[in-house]
């Protein structure tokens, strides 16, 4: 018998965090490993578990997480956005607890590009009269 599985693609900055939410007893791995052995801070863990404490879910779900690209807290932070569509997936109720939490919306900020002429997105060269 298949098992019912919920999907949740997250973003934030240059992470990618791909999410499948499983019914369990709220076990939480990413790329393989223990929430504890990935992140170090337990603030990054706090961040990932929000949209599970808001709907009350946190030991009903499995959370399976392949993440890619950023640092820690734009991972963090792309899991939790993963987190939040796929439980709106398992359950369309929890749309407005999630929507009011702010987990809905894909943070926009990305790093600034470089420019040519200058030393970084906006630092310009120095400047000298003589």
């Amino acid at each position: 018998m298949a098992q019912v599985q919920y999907y949740g693609t997250g973003r934030r900055k240059n992470s990618v965090a791909r999410v499948r939410l499983v019914p369990g007893d709220g076990k939480i791995l990413v790329n393989g490993r223990s929430i504890e052995d990935y992140f170090n801070f337990e603030t990054l863990r706090t961040i990932l578990k929000q949209p599970l404490a808001a709907t009350e879910t946190e030991g009903r779900y499995d959370v399976l997480v392949n993440v890619a690209g950023g640092g820690f807290t734009g991972q963090a932070g792309a899991i939790r956005h993963g987190v939040a569509r796929a439980l709106l997936k398992a359950d369309p109720e929890y749309r407005a607890v999630l929507k009011r939490g702010g987990f809905l919306t894909r943070d926009p900020r990305m790093k600034e590009r470089k420019k040519y002429g200058l030393k970084g997105a906006r630092r310009a060269p120095q400047f000298s009269k003589r």
